[in-house]
C-alpha cells in the first residue's frame, strides 16, 4: 500500500468511515498476526491478540499522529497487548502445539521442526523474542522493530543478532 492510499485510508477511517478502516485492516493483518505468532510462540493465540490489536486501533484512531506507518503503530499496539497478557500468566500452549502438529503441509519444514522452532523462540527472552520475531520474522527494518518495540536502534540490533545466535544454537546449526 502506498503512502499516499494509507493516508487517504486513515483518514476516511478517521472520520468513521468503517470501509476505509477494513482496508487498513486487509493491508496489515498478515504482518500483524505474523509478528504476534512469533512474538508469543506457545504463549498465546497470536490470531486473538491481533484482532484486539486492531480494535484498539479502532478505538484509538485519533491518536495516530502520522510518524510512522499504520502497520507500525498497530504492531506496536499488538506488541504491548500481548507482552502484558504474557506478563498476566495468559497460556494457551497446548491449542497453538496442536495447530503445529497437524499441519502436514510437504511443502514446509516438518512438523517437528516447526515444533523445535517454537520452543527455540520461547525459550528466548521476551526483547529478543520480539525482536528476532519483526526483523528475520517479518522482514521489518531494525528502525521499525525500534519503533514499535519502543527500544533503542542499538538495543534492537543486539536482541537480533544474540537471537539469531540462540536460534541457530537451539537448534543445532551453525552461524556461517
Amino acid at each position: 500500500m502506498s503512502n499516499n492510499e494509507e493516508t487517504r485510508l486513515t483518514a476516511a477511517a478517521r472520520r468513521g468511515e468503517s470501509r476505509a478502516f477494513a482496508a487498513l485492516v486487509d493491508a496489515n493483518q498478515q504482518a500483524v498476526r505474523g509478528f504476534l505468532r512469533r512474538f508469543t510462540g506457545d504463549g498465546l493465540d497470536g490470531d486473538d491478540l491481533a484482532q484486539e490489536a486492531f480494535v484498539t486501533a479502532w478505538a484509538r484512531l485519533d491518536r495516530f499522529e502520522g510518524k510512522s506507518s499504520f502497520r507500525t503503530w498497530v504492531i506496536g499496539i499488538g506488541y504491548r497487548i500481548a507482552r502484558d497478557a504474557l506478563r498476566a500468566g495468559v497460556r494457551a500452549s497446548m491449542r497453538d502445539r496442536a495447530w503445529l502438529e497437524s499441519q502436514h503441509d510437504q511443502a514446509e519444514a516438518p512438523v517437528e521442526d516447526k515444533i523445535a522452532l517454537a520452543d527455540a523462540m520461547a525459550a528466548l527472552p521476551e526483547d529478543q523474542r520480539a525482536a528476532v520475531a519483526l526483523c528475520l520474522g517479518e522482514g521489518f527494518s531494525h528502525g521499525e522493530a525500534a519503533e514499535i518495540l519502543g527500544m533503542p536502534l542499538g538495543t534492537v540490533k543486539s536482541h537480533v543478532t544474540r537471537g539469531r545466535a540462540r536460534l541457530l544454537a537451539a537448534l543445532g546449526e551453525s552461524d556461517e
